[in-house]
């Protein structure tokens, strides 16, 4: 956690400077997004990594019982990690809407929402750090224990003895880890407020308190489906053998993808009215458009992870190619 805090203490005179920037510039309320945005984006990154840190310890120890009790404490570290930081970034975004309606005094929602957009800026920032911050550490660490491990005391790779492994790990943590949460927040916020304030740009849409909360309720709903994704993989999915992990990996994304698909429709049916206007070109609208462009998104994102998959897995061709290669010269 140390590599953590002095990264964050960095962080928190960015948050800082830039402030003052955005201030001349946009304005007190979208500097306060911003601010809120980064602060919330760094808690999430910090509880990922301290859930993290717990995790890993005890799913080595519980698969030094079996392979079953080692898989079920790795999938409900992650599952704790992923839901919390959705949770918390669609808890801060509602309350910081509902403060900038009580607060300030907006000429209409179009113009409230594209102030609320810079706390997707401030996510995002934050995740720049972590992602930025933590690789180049862990590379440096990384390229520093092969010169002088290797080349000059003839270690092994990751050698415990190594202090250069353990700051490679540490690099691995924050990057992978806290980066990794405070990149899922930072999607997730940018995604949300641009889809708000399309939903504010729109005078029809604008009419109905519904219509306008309609991205936070798609990622609120989206918990809920994480939820019971978790209980239904855990009966269609039991984990016996190593090859039941990637089974079990990817009925995740098979189960939730199933579950996401019709929530989307009925949100879309009952939140949008039949027909609205998005501006001049764009005057009849369906409420279905919208629920297509989600189960677009929402199939091709398991479209890609199986592509993905096949490419990078061992049980596929591909990687067992490269493999079969490196027999006779590296």
């Amino acid at each position: 956690m140390s590599f953590l805090f002095a990264e964050y203490t960095y962080m928190a005179i960015y948050i800082v400077l830039f402030s003052i920037v955005l201030i001349f510039f946009t304005g007190v309320p979208t500097t306060v997004a911003f601010v809120v945005g980064a602060v919330t984006s760094i808690l999430c990154g910090w509880i990922g990594m301290r859930i993290a840190v717990y995790t890993n310890v005890r799913t080595t120890h519980q698969c030094w019982k079996d392979l079953k009790s080692g898989f079920d404490v790795a999938i409900q570290g992650g599952c704790v990690m992923g839901l919390s930081l959705v949770s918390i970034g669609v808890i801060a975004l509602f309350v910081l809407i509902e403060a900038f309606k009580r607060g300030f005094r907006f000429e209409s929602p179009e113009a409230m929402f594209e102030a609320v957009a810079g706390y997707g800026l401030g996510g995002s920032s934050i995740a720049l750090f972590g992602r930025v911050g933590g690789g180049i550490y862990t590379k440096a660490a990384d390229v520093g224990a092969d010169l002088s491990g290797k080349n000059d005391y003839g270690l092994d790779e990751d050698d415990y003895r190594n202090p250069a492994c353990i700051a490679d790990n540490v690099g691995d943590n924050v990057g992978d880890i806290a980066g990794m949460g405070a990149d899922l927040f930072g999607s997730f916020a940018e995604s949300t407020c641009a889809a708000l304030v399309l939903a504010g740009s729109s005078p029809d849409l604008e009419k109905h308190y519904c219509s306008l909360m309609y991205p936070i309720l798609i990622s609120s709903t989206g918990i809920v489906v994480g939820l019971l994704t978790l209980f239904l993989m855990k009966c269609i999915y039991p984990v016996k053998n190593m090859p039941d992990v990637e089974k079990a990996l990817k009925g995740v994304l098979v189960i939730s993808t199933i579950l996401m698909t019709p929530v989307v429709i009925m949100l879309s049916k009952f939140c949008l009215p039949e027909t609205f206007s998005m501006g001049e070109g764009y005057e009849e609208v369906k409420w279905w458009y919208c629920g297509l462009s989600i189960m677009l998104g929402l199939w091709s994102g398991l479209v890609i992870g199986y592509v993905t998959e096949y490419y990078t897995s061992h049980s596929y061709s591909p990687v067992r190619e490269i493999a079969e290669t490196q027999k006779q010269s590296a």
